[in-house]
């Protein structure tokens, strides 16, 4: 075997390698999500909801892989969101007192945040808010990926 021949057989093997990483990142939370709650679910937590926002893809720093899009209801004691996220792994529920759309501002900001919960589906969920958060106090939903500190999608509610 040939130096060349080694040289383009070891680069073929590590792209192949790579790709299929990135696609094991991208489908493994898709393949272990749990149910999403049913429409019943949402609707209940939603009538409850004293306030309402929308994810939407278009924020600056949501893109092809990290976005959200749907209607996002805040309640004293639970938020609800129906509509649909873009798969990834261990994504958080935040809430801000100003409305967030950049990794830099998130990260920038993230001690005025209050951290309400894990979101494990990407159609539709339903995420109880922890005694002690005052939904009152902050204005701003976020989805954030703590893993590979990514933002997600933030919608305004208030």
């Amino acid at each position: 075997m040939n130096y060349r021949r080694f040289i383009l057989l070891t680069s073929t093997h590590l792209v192949c390698i790579a790709v299929g990483f990135a696609a094991g990142v991208y489908t493994l939370p898709i393949l272990i999500a749990p149910d999403s709650p049913s429409k019943a679910e949402i609707a209940s937590a939603a009538s409850r909801a004293i306030y309402s926002g929308e994810f939407r893809r278009n924020l600056k720093d949501s893109d092809a892989l990290h976005w959200g899009e749907g209607k996002v209801s805040v309640s004293a004691d639970v938020i609800s969101f129906h509509g649909k996220l873009a798969p990834g792994p261990d994504y958080k529920l935040y809430l801000s007192p100003v409305f967030v759309e950049t990794e830099a501002d998130f990260k920038r900001l993230k001690a005025n945040m209050a951290r309400v919960g894990d979101i494990k589906t990407f159609d539709n969920f339903v995420v109880s808010v922890p005694a002690g958060i005052d939904t009152s106090k902050y204005s701003t939903v976020i989805i954030w990926c703590e893993r590979f500190s990514q933002f997600i999608t933030a919608a305004s509610y208030k």
